[in-house]
């Protein structure tokens, strides 16, 4: 689908969430398709999906200020009502390689203080998943707990969790699709420490918030977002009934486990 036939799709922000998300999707498939591979695909599919993304803002919401990954930060942003907070391709290093899923497309808005509306594609799978349309949260599996954690940094506070709760720990790519991953059942928690920024974390947690999820702080404070410093360095999303034991277990780790910026 193209711009011009999504115009009639975005008459409100989740539609224009979840129909940007899904067409830089389509895009990001089909350049994976071609003949690029590794780090020159994902460069290129960051800046396919930022550019058409920006248009697509552009034209359906032009008074609104944009935070992306993929573009020099406007601090006029922090002086607007409204901020779309995107990360063209998140998971990039798992796009460039053959086969992988576990990379996605965020699309968040953010509005008078409060996540308003989120979208997180996961174009690999075919799966979009919409802050206004959240999944049934499934019955829990059986069997011990399963802990996302990142597949190149996890965290220590991941180790000690997957020690209180005796879980098992699942190596994952892209934060939408760790925290997808939650919201699906196919895993009950995910816990980050040591860098993210807010275009990581905002559309993802919008989902698992409407999904019936626990998000916060590693202290269980609340994420904020459009700050003038755009780190946003731990998040805990899991189910309900886990978030005390795990914000138990990871009481005294503190910010520091997250002071040092992640690479970009």
């Amino acid at each position: 689908m193209s711009l011009v036939d999504a115009t009639e799709e975005a008459v409100d922000d989740h539609a224009v969430a979840a129909r940007l998300a899904a067409i830089a999707g389509e895009l990001l498939v089909e350049l994976r398709r071609g003949p690029l591979t590794g780090r020159p695909l994902g460069a290129e599919g960051d800046r396919q999906s930022n550019e058409l993304l920006l248009r697509g803002l552009a034209r359906f919401r032009p008074g609104d200020a944009v935070l992306s990954e993929e573009a020099a930060d406007d601090p006029a942003r922090l002086d607007a009502r409204r901020v779309w907070i995107v990360d063209p391709l998140d998971g990039t290093r798992e796009y460039g390689e053959p086969d992988r899923t576990d990379w996605a497309v965020h699309v968040a808005l953010w509005e008078d203080g409060a996540l308003a509306a989120g979208t997180v594609a996961l174009p690999a799978r075919d799966l979009v998943l919409r802050d206004d349309r959240p999944p049934a949260l499934p019955v829990a599996a059986p069997g011990p707990p399963r802990l996302v954690v990142s597949r190149t940094r996890p965290p220590a506070v991941a180790d000690r969790v997957a020690e209180v709760l005796e879980a098992v720990t699942v190596p994952m790519g892209s934060a939408g699709a760790k925290v997808a991953a939650v919201v699906l059942g196919e895993a009950e928690a995910y816990v980050h420490a040591g860098g993210q920024y807010e275009w990581d974390s905002a559309a993802p947690v919008a989902v698992a918030a409407a999904a019936g999820l626990h998000v916060s702080r590693l202290d269980g404070s609340p994420l904020r977002y459009n700050q003038p410093d755009v780190l946003l360095p731990d998040l805990v999303v899991c189910r309900p009934e886990l978030a005390d034991a795990i914000l138990a277990a990871v009481r005294g780790f503190g910010a520091a486990l997250g002071a040092e910026p992640p690479p970009r």
